[in-house]
């Protein structure tokens, strides 16, 4: 846990230099190789950014809430898909055993997740079940033998962050046939080395090159009663939500930061950029475009570090989350747009980075809950309080 300013000041003086110094100068690489440089990966294990938000007592940072999203604010200064590789480890992969586990799960997987020799995936959706996550029909059917009680697992995962690199997989699959509904799912580990599991293709994404998406397939995959997370059923839902909750601010600091990166380089060129004899930046509509989205990202950027807060103070921030992934991502999209508006036609081209961090952005919109789920989620904790 960071305890003071002076460790905190140090601790993203160095994930900066690191983003400026290495992630940067690599970006058009990984975008044309859609590969992150194993060299790239062994420095972020090196920094701890596999383990900041988990205990000191199983080997990682233990970053506060508040802590975590300024660390994320400066990964997001470079292509997200950097901050891909390690935050779904840091984040929804491990989140569910950190939250809900057992001490012998939590003892038995988060050391080797905070050094990264463990990445960890979150499996929830499906191709029939996305928004509607609690329509997942993966099921999970326990059963005992000679070699132990165990369930055995069939269904279809979709879209899952890093699979092809998985050493476990999150899963959430229904163990209560009778239930259709989010009372049915249960959440696993599952060791992804397992007989029975099998990956699609690579998807072919438009942006975020680098993070590896894919189906997973598990065909009567036998997994030990004892990876049932926290030993009970029916809890896995109540626990996909809670890990959502906390992603989603942290995908809300991501945008803040790549909103920053995009402002800065739009400002830089406007400034350098002269048409009818003086820079466009003199010009007012493009100073409307850099005002606007100043003022956005500066919103975002006090939304996400209050609810950061608030979680960290133990206040339920459920609300709060949606809105920060709402807004947050909404406003990187429109200051991706206006970046590349304010580049004009070098904004398209790929010479000058712009185009990849539109494609980009349009990420956020649509994963751990699209803009509409969390209109629905905010909307729907409004009227509970006059209940």
């Amino acid at each position: 846990m960071i305890r003071d300013q002076e460790t905190l000041t140090a601790l993203l003086d160095s994930v900066r230099r690191f983003v400026r110094e290495r992630l940067v100068p690599a970006e058009n690489e990984v975008d044309e190789t859609d590969q992150i440089p194993p060299a790239i990966v062994n420095e972020m294990k090196q920094l701890g950014l596999f383990g900041l938000s988990i205990p000191e007592s199983y080997g990682g940072l233990e970053l506060s809430m508040e802590e975590e999203v300024l660390v994320m604010v400066e990964m997001g200064k470079t292509s997200p898909a950097f901050r891909s590789i390690f935050g779904t480890t840091v984040g929804i992969g491990s989140q569910g055993i950190l939250m809900d586990g057992t001490e012998q799960q939590k003892a038995q997987y988060l050391p080797k997740m905070a050094t990264g020799e463990i990445i960890a995936s979150f499996a929830l959706t499906e191709p029939d079940a996305g928004s509607d996550a609690a329509s997942l029909r993966t099921t999970a059917v326990r059963g005992s033998d000679a070699q132990g009680d165990h369930y055995t697992v069939n269904g279809t995962k979709r879209y899952i962050t890093n699979a092809p690199h998985a050493g476990i997989f999150t899963l959430m699959a229904r163990t209560n046939a009778a239930d259709k509904g989010a009372g049915g799912v249960s959440a696993f580990i599952v060791d992804a080395k397992s007989a029975g599991i099998s990956l699609g293709k690579i998807d072919k994404k438009m942006g975020q090159r680098g993070a590896h998406t894919c189906d997973v397939i598990f065909e009567n995959c036998r997994v030990p009663a004892a990876n049932l997370i926290g030993h009970k059923e029916g809890q896995g839902f109540k626990t996909a939500m809670k890990v959502l909750e906390k992603g989603r601010i942290h995908i809300a600091a991501i945008c803040v930061g790549v909103a920053q990166r995009m402002l800065d380089d739009a400002l830089r060129y406007a400034v350098q950029r002269k048409q009818f004899g003086q820079p466009i930046a003199e010009f007012q509509l493009i100073q409307a475009m850099l005002a606007d989205s100043k003022a956005e990202l500066y919103a975002a950027q006090c939304m996400v570090v209050d609810a950061a807060r608030r979680r960290d103070a133990g206040e339920n921030v459920s609300t709060e989350a949606s809105c920060c992934k709402l807004f947050a991502s909404e406003m990187c999209g429109r200051v991706a747009d206006r970046a590349v508006q304010i580049f004009g036609g070098a904004g398209y081209l790929a010479d000058y980075g712009i185009e990849r961090f539109y494609r980009d952005v349009r990420l956020f919109r649509l994963y751990e809950g699209t803009s509409q789920i969390q209109q629905i989620v905010i909307a729907r904790n409004l009227v509970r309080t006059l209940k």
